[in-house]
């Protein structure tokens, strides 16, 4: 999978192999590319800095169920943009 873009201001974040395993298990890796830059790099942030195995088995969960539900993202509604939609 692609790292996301370089022009984040935030530190860009390595993809652990737990989750591109759970993304690619959950057949959920479009859906994770499709999101913006900001948001794959703040999920993987998120994940890598809890500290208990529990915590991030649960963030991880949440994450994937935001993607499979394709209009959350960190418990917000969240609607992507749709690309060559008719501003008429």
């Amino acid at each position: 999978m692609p790292e996301p873009e370089s022009r984040l201001s935030r530190p860009i974040q390595p993809m652990p192999a737990f989750v591109e395993q759970a993304l690619e298990e959950g057949g959920l890796v479009a859906a994770y590319e499709a999101r913006p830059p900001y948001q794959r790099n703040d999920y993987l942030a998120w994940i890598a800095r809890a500290k208990r195995p529990e915590t991030k088995e649960r963030r991880l969960q949440q994450m994937l169920s935001e993607l499979e539900q394709g209009d959350v993202y960190m418990k917000m509604d969240w609607r992507a943009a749709r690309v060559g939609r008719d501003a008429g």
